[in-house]
């Protein structure tokens, strides 16, 4: 039976842990197994999509995590909105804490607070400026972005300007910042990068979905204007067929390697530590936990030139605007070490001090023992700067 006497966090918005998926299942799972380590009992909503629903619902629990599971047979969005709707009437009839991954179904908060649940909801970055979505879709992620900011009692931004933007919905009192953490990547085996024909130090790595927002093309068609000597492997998904990766497959020279979406932590990890750098070009969102955790690789970047990015990086990357500013900068990278080892000097330094997992990780329990009334161990915690 479980500990009543223990505070309790529910974890919605995202597919479920163990991580499988995303950046949102990840930091999932580390904080529920934080949480536990620290006498908190958690329960995390997980989404299984069969062809028929048999078992509705059914609850295990993987390493002192409570696991609800929800099957879902529909698909596409209806899918997600479905699986949201089950587990937040599921949560709102439970004791504990909420803490919302999202606000892509923002309109279910109203429930939960009607049901006297206290809300706290990480919102994410601005999905509604993506260029992917059309303008229904725009509108829609518009509205519920309003809706889950009044429906929360607390908004956790992960990027300073994501709260500078949520302070336009909400006031800054209901507001706080917490970025994404990463623990420092240690020496990793080079099998997994020879294994994929590679030659460890003499290659650049993207990890991103495969979109217009993540500047993948801007990526590739630079890359590949002309021979490089090195390789560029671009992590993600791709699918024949669609407009946008048939454009990529088309302007990669030979030189550009897609292995697809791994999702091998150990194999991530020893791609990371073994590149000459990371490419991140994603131009929406806040605090990217793909770049933290390159940082936390202590990896030189190459990355798109805006607040997020800026903030985020600082001196370990080489900033790019357009395909001319991205070429530039691969050329720089690849031909400078000095610059590089500056780069890489300056990404752990910067993930040391301000995206250490443990320090982000405490901050959120901080947060929830604020409403929660039980007490968060005191420690020495970084600071965001």
């Amino acid at each position: 039976m479980p500990d009543e006497t223990r505070p309790i966090l529910r974890i919605l918005g995202t597919r479920g842990v163990p991580a499988a998926h995303g950046g949102f299942e990840t930091f999932a799972e580390q904080l529920s197994l934080f949480l536990v380590a620290r006498g908190w009992r958690v329960v995390v909503y997980c989404q299984h999509d069969v062809s028929e629903v048999i078992e509705g619902l059914r609850t295990d629990i993987w390493r002192g995590v409570e696991l609800v599971h929800i099957q879902i047979a529909s698909t596409g969005p209806k899918s997600t909105l479905e699986f949201d709707w089950k587990s937040v009437r599921h949560a709102g009839a439970e004791e504990g804490l909420c803490l919302v991954l999202g606000y892509n179904s923002g309109l279910f908060l109203p429930y939960l607070r009607l049901r006297g649940k206290t809300v706290l909801t990480n919102m994410d970055g601005m999905e509604w400026r993506r260029a992917k979505w059309g303008p229904a879709i725009k509108a829609w992620f518009w509205v519920n972005e309003w809706i889950a900011a009044w429906s929360s009692h607390r908004l956790i931004a992960d990027h300073p300007a994501i709260a500078d933007h949520l302070a336009t919905r909400r006031p800054r009192r209901h507001i706080t910042t917490i970025a994404y953490g990463a623990n420092e990547v240690p020496p990793q085996p080079e099998g997994p990068v020879r294994d994929l024909a590679l030659v460890p130090g003499t290659y650049l790595v993207s990890i991103a979905r495969v979109e217009p927002d993540n500047n993948i093309h801007t990526i590739v068609e630079a890359f590949s204007r002309r021979r490089r000597g090195a390789k560029l492997v671009v992590l993600g998904t791709l699918q024949r067929g669609l407009a946008y990766h048939d454009r990529l497959l088309k302007a990669a020279s030979d030189e550009v390697v897609f292995p697809g979406a791994i999702y091998d932590g150990a194999v991530v990890a020893a791609l990371r530590y073994h590149a000459r750098a990371y490419v991140h070009g994603h131009t929406v969102g806040g605090t990217n936990p793909s770049l933290v955790e390159s940082l936390a690789a202590g990896n030189a970047c190459i990355a798109h030139d805006n607040v997020f990015n800026r903030w985020t990086a600082g001196e370990a990357a080489t900033y790019f605007s357009d395909r001319d500013g991205c070429e530039a900068a691969i050329e720089a990278v690849l031909a400078d070490d000095a610059l590089v080892a500056r780069a890489r000097t300056a990404a752990r330094e910067r993930a040391r001090s301000a995206f250490r997992l443990e320090d982000i990780l405490s901050a959120y329990e901080r947060e929830f023992a604020s409403f929660s009334g039980y007490p968060a161990a005191s420690q020495p915690l970084g600071v965001l700067t």
